[in-house]
């Protein structure tokens, strides 16, 4: 009977029902017990696990540590932080997109940092306004600034991170600045990362210098619109600059789209709350209010 030992690591890619597990930089490869299946649960990259490390080099995952948060599709566990890469043009920022991506990084509970780049070509500085009042990390850059890329990075350091934005926001340059040490060229991220051609829902992570990169392919705006709808008992609370005012209201059941002595609505309209994200609440709670509970976990 062959020795083992009890580690933890992260799984970093699932292929072919082999759990590759990051145990103090050694990449086991690992089974899953079968008690996972009894259970219904089922490790996903990004887990932290408990592996049982044998002597005869059949490893196995022995037991999921507990989650901080759970992205559906692609299937990710334990992101700190979603960044969310915005073009100043072509094309241009929409606001309810960035507020829904938003709104759905705070609901699952991961911080969501802003990109906004091309800032070479166009002024951003009324949106970084908004979204720093909000309480998101947020930043400008440009290809070639290598002081924004050095506060993204620093930002970003130890961090398990994923980056969504619509095609040709610059997200592929912004990784390669990023991370170097992948040594990727932008052409080679771009198909790595799930964009173009490269249709597989195989998450992997990628080791950098500070942390993990999430290799999301074909991950996009659409996906977590689609797999992450928030409840509407919920969204007020999916935006931070509400939280001074929410409870302040002339009613209890205040749903703060248009009730009179709301006070959410009197803080946008003293300059306190930016109307293009109310806008973008009423939107929303517009578009989910008459959606059922049971609808949304089958999302």
């Amino acid at each position: 009977m062959s020795a083992e030992v009890i580690k933890e690591g992260v799984i970093v890619r699932l292929t072919g029902g082999f759990y590759y597990v990051d145990c103090d930089s050694d990449i086991l490869e690992c089974k899953a017990r079968g008690k996972f299946r009894n259970r219904g649960e089922s490790p996903v990259v990004g887990d932290r696990v408990r592996v049982a490390v044998k002597s005869d080099g059949y490893h196995s995952v022995e037991g999921i540590l507990g989650r901080k948060n759970f992205l559906v599709r692609p299937p990710l566990a334990n992101l700190d932080a979603l960044v969310i890469v915005i073009s100043t043009v072509e094309p241009v920022p929409n606001t309810l997109v960035i507020d829904k991506l938003t709104a759905a990084a705070v609901d699952m509970g991961t911080m969501p940092y802003i990109v906004f780049s091309k800032t070479d070509l166009s002024s951003c500085d009324e949106l970084v306004t908004v979204y720093e009042k909000a309480g998101f990390p947020t930043f400008t850059y440009c290809d070639g600034d290598t002081a924004s890329v050095e506060n993204i990075r620093n930002a970003l350091s130890g961090k398990l991170v994923a980056f969504i934005g619509n095609s040709g926001v610059g997200k592929s340059t912004l990784i390669n600045n990023l991370y170097p040490e992948l040594e990727l060229k932008t052409g080679e991220i771009s198909q790595k990362l799930g964009r173009g051609r490269h249709t597989t829902r195989t998450v992997e992570l990628f080791k950098t210098a500070s942390g993990y990169i999430a290799d999301t392919p074909g991950f996009s705006t659409v996906d977590l619109e689609r797999y992450h709808l928030v409840e509407k008992e919920q969204l007020m609370h999916c935006f931070p600059e509400f939280e001074d005012y929410i409870g302040e209201c002339k009613f209890s059941s205040c749903m703060h789209t248009c009730e009179k002595g709301c006070a959410v609505i009197e803080a946008v309209d003293n300059g306190l709350i930016p109307k293009s994200r109310h806008k973008s609440y009423v939107d929303m709670y517009t578009e989910i209010k008459d959606i059922k509970p049971w609808e949304l976990k089958n999302n």
